[in-house]
C-alpha cells in the first residue's frame, strides 16, 4: 500500500489488476448485475485512490478493499430501494392530471435532477449526500468541516426550494406550459 499512498501509479495499477476481478464478482453476488458490481468496484478504487495519502487502514488491504465493497453494495441496494419506494409513492400519491398532455413519468423526473442541479452548489451536494448517498446529517457535517445545524439548513433551504421548482413544475404542466 505504500507504492499507493506515494502515488505511484503502477503500483496502484498493479492492485486494481490483481483485486479487480475478485471483487466484481464478490459485489455481483450482493447486487445481482454486473455492470453495478463494476461500477461499485470502480468506486472504491477511486476512492482509495483519492483518499491515498491520508487513509489509515488497521487490517489488511485485502480485506479494507472486501469490506469498503460491501458497504458499498449495501449502500447501492438501500439506494435502489429507495428510489423505487418513492417511484411507488409517486403513482400512489400523484393524480392523472399531472401527466396531462403526454407527460411521462421520465420527463418528470429528469425535470426534477434539473431542479436538484440549479440548487446553489453547497446546498446541492449537502442535499445529494443526505437524499443519495444516505448519509446523516451529523455524518455530512464531519465529511465537509460543517456544523449539524448549518447541513439541517442547508438541507430546508434545498426542500423548500425543490418545493417551489416542482410546484412551478406541476402548475406549468396542469396549463400546458
Amino acid at each position: 500500500m505504500t507504492g499507493v499512498q506515494c502515488g505511484d501509479e503502477a503500483a496502484y495499477k498493479d492492485l486494481f489488476t490483481e483485486y479487480y476481478p475478485r471483487l466484481t464478482t464478490f459485489a455481483f453476488k450482493y447486487v445481482g448485475e454486473m455492470d453495478t458490481a463494476k461500477e461499485i468496484v470502480q468506486e472504491v478504487f477511486i476512492k482509495l485512490y483519492q483518499k491515498r495519502r491520508t487513509l489509515v487502514i488497521q487490517q489488511s488491504l485485502k480485506a479494507y478493499l472486501f469490506k469498503a465493497v460491501y458497504r458499498t453494495c449495501l449502500n447501492s441496494i438501500d439506494q435502489e430501494k429507495r428510489r423505487s419506494h418513492h417511484h411507488q409513492e409517486a403513482a400512489i400519491y400523484q393524480p392523472e392530471a399531472e401527466y396531462a398532455d403526454g407527460l411521462e413519468e421520465a420527463e418528470a423526473q429528469q425535470r426534477i435532477y434539473q431542479a436538484i442541479e440549479q440548487l446553489p452548489d453547497q446546498c446541492r451536494r449537502i442535499f445529494t449526500m443526505n437524499r443519495f448517498e444516505d448519509l446523516s446529517n451529523q455524518a455530512i457535517a464531519d465529511q465537509l468541516n460543517l456544523s449539524k445545524r448549518t447541513v439541517e439548513t442547508q438541507i430546508s433551504k434545498a426542500l423548500k426550494l425543490l418545493r417551489k421548482a416542482l410546484f412551478l413544475l406541476i402548475v406549468g404542466f396542469l396549463t400546458g406550459n
